[in-house]
């Protein structure tokens, strides 16, 4: 397993792809948080937070895990390397944990540059260090799950298809569904007996509750199941090819 994920690591950064998926997440959320002018920007609002960070960053996630994610069984489905990869001695759950491990690295490489934020705001507040230190490590935390579940998403949608672009819109679609779908449907009026249960379903629900600082238990177990749902599919999948 762990030979596997070296392998998916290196591939990622041999193949450029996780370098264009950092270099891609930093500039975008830099262009929005240091140069251009709006709500976003941390110079021009006035409040040492990094709340900009934590709204942008779940939609460039969005589209990115995705990325990382679709070829990791379409392509290997594709170039009929993944019945190789089942003649070694590892199991169906070996496999999908590998391959998941691998692209939450990536989420964690991603975010670590932005601790530079952190500490420029920290420094830049008057008086210095009056940022919300337990919010912003609370969300910083909450963006690493939502990464996590995104990246579970990405892979059982990968599974679903031997074409890596098939497998990224579905998988973009999953992550959209999930943060934004679900909360929208919720407040529609035909299920507003049912909002309080839909609401809770959404990971944007159990992000924001993360990013008051309060690591709350049972938002960390959302994340958790959520995740071990989409990699527990994603193994139910690779194992139907028994079937």
């Amino acid at each position: 397993m762990k030979a596997l994920y070296f392998k998916e690591l290196r591939g990622f950064f041999n193949a450029l792809t996780g370098v264009i998926v950092l270099f891609v997440f930093l500039l975008l959320n830099a262009a929005f948080l240091w140069i251009f002018k709006g709500g976003f920007n941390l110079l021009d609002s006035g409040w040492a937070n990094l709340d900009g960070l934590f709204i942008i960053s779940p939609w460039v996630f969005m589209f990115l895990l995705p990325a990382i994610t679709m070829r990791m069984f379409a392509e290997e489905k594709r170039n009929g390397t993944l019945e190789l990869l089942f003649t070694k001695p590892l199991s169906e759950w070996h496999i999908v944990l590998a391959k998941f491990f691998a692209a939450i690295s990536l989420v964690l490489f991603s975010l670590l540059p932005t601790l530079l934020y952190f500490y420029s705001i920290h420094q830049l507040g008057t008086p210095i260090g009056s940022i919300d230190n337990g919010g912003t490590w609370g969300s910083f935390i909450g963006l690493f799950f939502l990464g996590s579940a995104y990246a579970s998403m990405g892979l059982f949608a990968s599974s679903l298809s031997d074409n890596p672009i098939i497998a990224f819109l579905l998988g973009a679609f999953l992550c959209f569904f999930f943060f934004f779908g679900v909360s929208q449907l919720a407040v529609l009026p035909i299920l507003s007996s049912f909002y309080t249960s839909l609401n809770s379903i959404g990971i944007n629900y159990h992000y924001v509750s993360l990013s008051r600082g309060v690591i709350d238990s049972r938002d960390v177990l959302y994340f958790l199941s959520i995740s071990l749902l989409f990699l527990a599919a994603t193994r139910v999948k690779l194992l139907s090819r028994n079937w």
